[in-house]
């Protein structure tokens, strides 16, 4: 009894942070350019905002934008991620996620 209770509270506590909305993200002036394979043309995010899923063989992410972006490790932007600063570009790992502009 005592494990389906906790089973409980433990899914109700992550659908409340799940459902806990987010403040709006500011659009960045500028670009976004994302390197993928010496195949594929550069995936370009001009002014971005809000949460941007990253193409699944991305390898590069150049921060021509005015605002800092952050890196995530999945594709809703949910998890902690890795900050660029603007003017900066990363590696990032096949599959890393998505983008978002920080505040």
């Amino acid at each position: 009894m005592n494990r389906l209770v906790a089973a409980v509270s433990s899914a109700a506590s992550v659908g409340a942070l799940l459902i806990v909305p987010s403040p709006p993200a500011q659009a960045a002036a500028g670009e976004v350019v994302v390197f993928s394979t010496e195949f594929q043309r550069l995936d370009n995010y001009r002014n971005p905002e809000g949460c941007n899923k990253l193409p699944i063989a991305a390898h590069v992410l150049l921060n021509l934008s005015s605002s800092e972006v952050v890196v995530h490790g999945d594709p809703f932007c949910l998890t902690p991620g890795v900050p660029v600063n603007q003017g900066f570009g990363s590696h990032v790992p096949a599959g890393s996620g998505s983008f978002s502009v920080s505040r």
